[in-house]
């Protein structure tokens, strides 16, 4: 990285798999990234990682003579941003973790912002990728899970906790499959990526390779399989249902798909966009656009910087120890 005295935030994006961090200049730009492996140790175990992770980032910002402004943080849910805390599903040895409080320890005096990782990636997608231009924006991510944010006339959508835009626990069949979170019929217990192979399975479909997972479905979906169109349809119209939600409830123009089964776009996009033209009633939930991400892996970095560029962001989080306010 050269000398230069351009300021950079610090980006953190945490995954069950991997966590990732950068620095990220004006424009998004990712300056430098580094990451690790998660840890399927303790909650000492995980915080040590990226803490590892992150101070080689300032170091080398430091010997850069960049400033560092700051530092966003995109999570999986369950959060407070009251507090500060993190639970991600996906990651055991954290429950009502203090990451705010940790990574600000690391970069004192200077402001800390929290997000959900899904959130994180729409903001990235409406400052930066196919979201640009758009009024009110959904960004979904479709993978092992399916989730969003929400970007409201250039605003991001927290909540009261930070948990707002879990769209892939709409309720789209009240008879459908059950669902991690408890519920049936969710979006995410069609749409996910386990759940259309396991879907697929169950009607006879067999990996051409041996290996059931997404990657496979879709070659087989290319392939002519009719089990494997099947699941792509499935999973095209409960993303098209939550599409049609999101456009009734928030008026949205636009909705940005991403994730690991939106890799295959050529199979899912088309099955999201023909039932748009049935379910919507009214015109103003007709003319939303739907359209595939384009920031690929670093759209949960770019957007946790995003974070630190709107001075109405919720407020800093309570000390860690001090209860929050009770949510009624």
């Amino acid at each position: 990285m050269e000398h230069t005295s351009e300021p950079v935030a610090l980006a953190v994006d945490i995954g069950g798999t991997k966590l990732a961090a950068a620095l990220v200049g004006p424009g998004g730009t990712v300056v430098a990234r580094r990451a690790a492996p998660t840890p399927a140790g303790n909650a000492e175990d995980v915080w040590a990682a990226l803490a590892a992770v992150l101070v080689d980032l300032l170091d080398l910002a430091a010997a850069a003579g960049r400033e560092v402004t700051g530092a966003g943080i995109a999570s999986a849910a369950p959060m407070d941003l009251r507090t500060g805390v993190v639970s991600p599903v996906n990651i055991p040895g954290w429950r009502d973790f203090p990451v705010t409080a940790r990574v600000g320890a690391l970069v004192p005096g200077r402001p800390v912002r929290l997000g959900g990782d899904a959130l994180c990636m729409a903001l990235a997608e409406y400052h930066h990728g196919t979201g640009r231009g758009s009024g009110c924006l959904l960004g979904m991510v479709v993978s092992t899970g399916v989730g969003g944010g929400f970007v409201l006339d250039g605003r991001p959508l927290f909540g009261v906790t930070g948990n707002a835009g879990h769209v892939g626990h709409f309720v789209i069949d009240p008879a459908g499959p059950p669902c991690g979170c408890g519920a049936h019929g969710c979006a995410e217990a069609v749409a996910s990526g386990p759940s259309m192979v396991r879907w697929a399975l169950e009607r006879g479909w067999r990996p051409p390779g041996g290996t059931a997972d997404g990657v496979a479905l879709a070659a087989s979906a290319r392939a002519g399989d009719p089990v494997a169109l099947a699941a792509f349809r499935r999973c095209g119209e409960a993303v098209a249902r939550v599409v049609t939600v999101a456009a009734a409830l928030c008026e949205v123009d636009r909705v940005v798909i991403g994730g690991g089964v939106a890799q295959a776009w050529d199979l899912l996009g088309p099955a999201v966009v023909e039932p748009l033209a049935d379910y919507p009633g009214l015109a103003f939930m007709r003319r939303v656009e739907v359209r595939p991400a384009v920031l690929g892996v670093d759209s949960g970095l770019i957007g946790a910087a995003a974070l630190l560029v709107d001075e109405r962001l919720p407020v800093e989080p309570l000390p860690v120890g001090e209860p929050a306010p009770a949510v009624i």
